[in-house]
């Protein structure tokens, strides 16, 4: 394992720290949105705003890349990263809330997809598939202890916004330090939705409605947890025990798909997520009692995601991977764009119970619509002999995907791979870049 960390250790430490810096703002603005008296709903627009940052971002960062290559790129975007994050403590306002978390989407997924290009381009195509677990595992990890952060001060003080920002500013030691060769920008073909949609349906309602509720999770769990009178300390506790019940059961049950119909696993997972929604919103909201049933929820919910893509692996072609992945990305982007605004007004118009409602609602979609599906005949696709791999993921940039790994894939298959633009050209070239691919990367 070693020999395959140690030359990527300093791409990993990078992204580490710089999802410690983002996962710790992400809770922090929701807590001192609640502290400032911002309505649920209006803190449910101000993190829908960081997730359209994000499609702000695929279309402005290949252009970024071709003009000054990686290392530029990403000490430009950790710089301005940085410095949206102290001003939010400065701007206290929520209309600049939603504009700077705009922002913020937008350079945090030039920043991913510089990392993941640079993972891409480092590692040998057998080892793809070890690196992209380890980098998911990172990504978890940092994740869940970038919680614990807010144990250190009141989020009304500027001591987080500032821990935030050294983090940030930190994360481009590790990257500029580095000797490794800038690698070449990747255009990725379009997809069309609509043949998406005819390939692999129930791929793309589980894409949209996880997207639905995991948007609603990142924005609005912080804030659901404050409502129901939980301290900093409390909620930090809380949205670590989710994500590290996303993290132990997401492979399991990813092993688990790999033997047995997709869709089946999907509608059962999807049922799990409700039934441990309503189980929290129907019992006594105890601390414990909480905490337990948010990791059940999250070990359902961050898995439906990435069964969602094995399912729509098992029905492309290899050159069709990359690009209807970036398609299903799309999708999911989609729908954690709109479900923090959702949930939020549903949590003003009617209490923070709501957001379990929400939860419950759109998990039901997702398993209603997997055991609908399973009347159907079972096509060539769905044959368990023929499924691929599992990968344990979250939410990331079209970029990761090419890690994802292809043992069963033959090399004489035209790969999603259709041009590649060497970094080391001179800035100001003739050479137009092409046309950024539609599509979209977390958590958040």
């Amino acid at each position: 394992m070693l020999p395959l960390i140690i030359p990527i250790g300093s791409l990993l430490l990078g992204v580490s720290l710089l999802l410690f810096g983002s996962g710790l703002l992400n809770t922090l603005l929701a807590l001192r949105g609640g502290l400032e008296g911002y309505s649920d709903s209006l803190i449910g627009y101000i993190s829908s705003g960081y997730f359209a940052g994000f499609f702000v971002g695929f279309y402005i960062g290949l252009p970024i890349l071709r003009r000054i290559g990686h290392i530029r790129a990403f000490a430009l975007c950790a710089a301005i990263a940085a410095a949206v994050v102290l001003l939010h403590s400065l701007l206290v306002n929520p209309i600049a809330w939603i504009l700077l978390r705009v922002v913020t989407g937008a350079v945090l997924v030039i920043l991913y997809t510089i990392i993941e290009s640079w993972l891409n381009n480092q590692t040998p195509q057998q080892q793809r598939g070890q690196v992209f677990a380890i980098y998911m595992a990172v990504n978890l990890v940092s994740l869940a202890l970038a919680q614990q952060l807010l144990q250190l001060d009141s989020p009304a003080n500027f001591t987080l916004f500032a821990l935030a920002a050294i983090l940030v500013c930190i994360s481009l030691v590790p990257i500029t330090w580095t000797r490794l060769a800038q690698p070449s920008v990747s255009e990725v073909k379009r997809f069309s939705p609509k043949r998406l949609v005819k390939l692999a349906p129930v791929a793309v309602v589980g894409g949209v409605f996880s997207g639905l509720a995991m948007g609603a999770f990142w924005g609005l769990m912080p804030v659901f947890g404050q409502r129901i009178g939980f301290d900093s300390s409390q909620v930090a506790m809380l949205m670590s025990a989710t994500i590290i019940g996303g993290a132990i059961f997401q492979y399991p049950l990813g092993r688990y798909s790999d033997h047995h119909d997709r869709r089946q696993v999907l509608a059962i997972t999807a049922s799990a997520g409700v039934i441990a929604a309503l189980l929290l919103f129907l019992l006594p909201a105890s601390y414990w009692l909480v905490l337990s049933l948010m990791a059940l929820w999250g070990g359902a919910a961050f898995a439906v995601y990435p069964v969602s893509v094995a399912h729509l692996v098992d029905h492309l072609e290899p050159g069709d991977i990359l690009p209807a992945g970036s398609a299903l990305l799309l999708i999911h982007g989609m729908g954690a764009a709109a479900g923090p605004a959702v949930a939020g007004t549903l949590m003003e118009y009617y209490s923070p119970l709501a957001l379990l409602l929400f939860f419950v609602l759109a998990h039901m979609m997702i398993a209603a619509y997997a055991f609908y599906s399973l009347k159907r005949p079972q096509t060539k696709a769905d044959d368990i002999e023929s499924a691929a791999p599992f990968v344990p993921m979250v939410r990331t940039t079209p970029t990761a995907l090419e890690m994802l790994p292809e043992d069963d894939i033959d090399d004489s298959e035209p790969t999603a791979d259709t041009s590649a633009v060497d970094n080391t050209e001179e800035p100001g070239s003739s050479t137009k870049p092409d046309e950024p691919p539609l599509t979209q990367p977390p958590t958040s």
